[in-house]
């Protein structure tokens, strides 16, 4: 194995599910690309987020702490530090192409470069740096929007999708018009190809991080694409009336406002028909297969420009419902939610395997550090997962993985929702609720049965609410320094 200081492409697409990738068991998906990195890679099969929407969660994986440390609890909350600092002042050149969900947008973030590109559906101003907003801030344009601006074209959104006469009907799956170069995960990957192959030679490490908008909604696959899915068999949403009924009030109003409001051009209907829900499901696989292919293109440049010595991380920030348990997006704990697809690459140091123990999301901060050779701040929560990259026999993961929200705009019935997630169970906690969730992922791997209120499972419950309160102690004095220096 080389003990160089490795060079290290950090992709992260946006609401990924586990079933998008063929190699990983998705035999419904076309993901060559994706095939080769967890074919010849490491494939952490049970790795999961630590919170349930954008930017709380990338927050917490680029600091190696909880929300509950960081601060920030949901998106818009104030995001301007990373260990991508620390990488910069070892002597790594940093380099950020795509979505990262900072606030302010532009924050620096420790990048030497950023060329950055938000949300699809983003038709709102920027994050405020300022409450109330500074001067200048009503407009942002990222490098996308400049890039059709130039071009004379307008963005595909919400107000746009809004005149189609059957809106309501799609669910938030619309084809992509304009140019394919145009569309934003294209842009971001022929962008970062683009950098690779015109930068000079560093006589410096390279970090890049880049960062696909997609398959976040709206679900918009070029033409060719969406007819390659729509013309396969599909996995469907799984739910029973008896997980819809037993799920706790946040959760069932959670539904009522995904119903009442389109939140990123998804008109949500718990009972939509078996066309509408195929063909939700047919773009949202498709826009992967898309970015399969621009993975393909940082490959192909990373090999054509003498990126030899590189670690490529592959992985999303959490996963999306599709209508499972009657849901659509994120804001829940469920696994379609909190795992995700997390492979890490490079055939000359690793040998190729999967990892099925427990690992979090965050974990892949101190990875990064630990193959840069750069020590991480000993207040971090996360864990390097270095010894199971080089297959070290003595780890064995985690025992439990933890996840967290806050109330915002859309999980607006909870001040707070807390996950703890085992090997065997997962409980969900409602700060403000007598309800939660509790399932036995043994004999429930869907979580379509809610073991709360059974009374042969109060034994377990109460163990892993003491897990819970544990955790938060333990962690609160842990971080106790790094939070403070951190606001």
């Amino acid at each position: 194995m080389s003990t160089s200081r490795p060079n290290i492409v950090f992709v992260i697409t946006d609401q990924q599910r586990m079933d998008t990738i063929g190699a990983l068991g998705a035999s419904h998906m076309d993901t060559p690309n994706l095939d080769r990195l967890a074919e010849e890679g490491v494939t952490f099969t049970d790795c999961h987020i630590t919170a349930p929407s954008c930017a709380p969660s990338r927050a917490s994986l680029f600091t190696g702490h909880y929300p509950h440390t960081t601060g920030i609890y949901k998106n818009g909350d104030r995001w301007t530090r990373s260990w991508v600092e620390d990488l910069r002042e070892s002597g790594y050149h940093t380099v950020n192409v795509g979505k990262m969900h900072t606030a302010p947008y532009n924050t620096p973030l420790g990048f030497d470069e950023r060329y950055e590109v938000e949300n699809k559906d983003r038709y709102l101003g920027p994050v405020p740096a300022g409450d109330p907003p500074l001067p200048g801030e009503k407009f942002y344009l990222d490098e996308w929007d400049r890039a059709l601006q130039a071009r004379g074209l307008l963005k595909q959104q919400r107000e746009f999708y809004r005149q189609w006469d059957d809106y309501d009907e799609r669910l938030g799956a619309f084809e992509w018009e304009l140019p394919e170069d145009a569309h934003p995960d294209v842009f971001v990957g022929d962008f970062a190809a683009r950098w690779l192959n015109h930068m000079p030679a560093l006589d410096q490490p390279l970090f890049m991080q880049v960062g696909f908008p997609g398959p976040h909604p709206p679900y918009d696959p070029t033409p060719e694409y969406a007819a390659a899915y729509m013309d396969r068999d599909l996995p469907m949403p799984t739910r029973s009336d008896a997980d819809l009924e037993g799920q706790p009030p946040p959760l069932k109003k959670l539904r009522a406002h995904h119903e009442a409001v389109d939140h990123d051009s998804v008109s949500h209907d718990v009972d939509a028909s078996e066309e509408q829900l195929h063909r939700q499901r047919a773009y949202y696989y498709a826009n992967v297969a898309m970015i399969d292919e621009q993975v393909g293109k940082l490959l192909d440049a990373l090999e054509a420009n003498g990126y030899d010595d590189t670690v490529v991380v592959f992985t999303s920030d959490h996963g999306e419902a599709l209508g499972d348990h009657g849901h659509i997006q994120k804001w829940t704990m469920y696994d379609v939610i909190t795992n995700v697809p997390t492979i890490v690459w490079s055939p000359d140091r690793f040998e190729s395997r999967t990892v099925e123990e427990l690992v979090s999301l965050f974990d892949l901060g101190p990875t990064v550090l630990d193959l840069a050779g750069v020590e991480a701040d000993p207040s971090i929560e996360a864990q390097s997962l270095v010894p199971a990259l080089e297959g070290d026999d003595e780890w064995t993961g985690r025992d439990q993985v933890f996840a967290e929200h806050a109330r915002d705009g859309i999980l607006r019935e909870t001040a707070f929702m807390t996950m703890v997630r085992t090997d065997d169970w997962k409980l969900v906690h409602f700060v403000d609720e007598e309800a939660g969730q509790l399932f036995d992922l043994n004999a429930d791997p869907d979580e379509l049965v809610n073991r709360w209120d059974d009374p042969d499972a109060q034994a377990v419950k109460r163990d892993l609410l003491d897990t819970l309160l544990e955790w938060r102690i333990r962690s609160g004095v842990r971080s106790a320094d790094w939070a403070t220096e951190f606001r």
